[in-house]
């Protein structure tokens, strides 16, 4: 298994690359945003952890530039920990966000986590998930209103996707939080309604009902 750190500390660096390859990871480095940017393109690497504050080119613009070409899951690092800071991050594409300073099993953890549910999607079928009038294509990840399709970034695709499989199951944010992000701790629980809020905003008709509601007190619900 291939991991890139793009990590600016060196100190940090040398450590987090010591503790992975001692787990069997074959680990490379680089030191600023470019570096980090040219290595994660040249190769097919299984998970990029990446930090927020980068020379050259900040962690978010590379998060955003690589998942525009590519679908390597991502961690953040990062010493900056409001929920804006974590909502930037894994809005821009990353699929998980740890902050400074973090022990090196909970980062392990982690990457165990997210290699399973890459391997769940990479096992699923070609199939469609249909709901009134929305279409998503599990293999291609591309989801359809009527005839128009519209772009969701990868949190947002999860997003609906737990939705969309659990049609009229009320899923409270606990359990969103456990099945996309893969943890309780770290995040809170308003991430889910900020996300709910941007798939509002691509799905929802000023004149019809939206397609996710509210159950108060309980979490969420797609209804027939």
């Amino acid at each position: 298994m291939d991991i890139l750190v793009i990590e600016d500390e060196e100190a940090l660096s040398e450590f987090i690359v010591l503790e992975l390859t001692h787990e069997g990871y074959n680990v490379s480095a680089a030191f600023d945003g470019r570096e980090g940017l040219e290595l994660a393109l040249e190769r097919n690497w299984d998970v990029i952890l990446l930090d927020l504050m980068l020379p050259k080119l900040n962690g978010i613009e590379v998060c955003r530039r690589l998942k525009a070409v590519k679908d390597i899951p991502i961690i953040m690092i990062t010493a900056r920990d409001s929920v804006m800071d974590r909502v930037l991050g894994l809005d821009s594409g990353a699929d998980d966000y740890i902050p400074k300073p973090f022990a090196i099993e909970e980062l392990l953890a982690r990457i165990r986590v997210i290699m399973r549910r890459e391997e769940k999607r990479n096992d699923l079928p070609s199939m469609l998930l249909s709901f009134k009038d929305l279409e998503l294509n599990i293999e291609s990840r591309l989801l359809k209103k009527g005839e128009r399709l519209i772009e969701l970034t990868k949190k947002e695709y999860d997003l609906l996707f737990m939705f969309m499989k659990n049609i009229n199951r009320v899923l409270t944010r606990e359990v969103l939080l456990e099945k996309i992000w893969g943890y309780y701790a770290e995040i809170e629980t308003n991430v889910v309604d900020v996300y709910v809020r941007h798939l509002r905003n691509k799905l929802d008709s000023v004149d019809k009902e939206s397609y996710i509601q509210t159950m108060r007190g309980m979490g969420y619900v797609m209804r027939e």
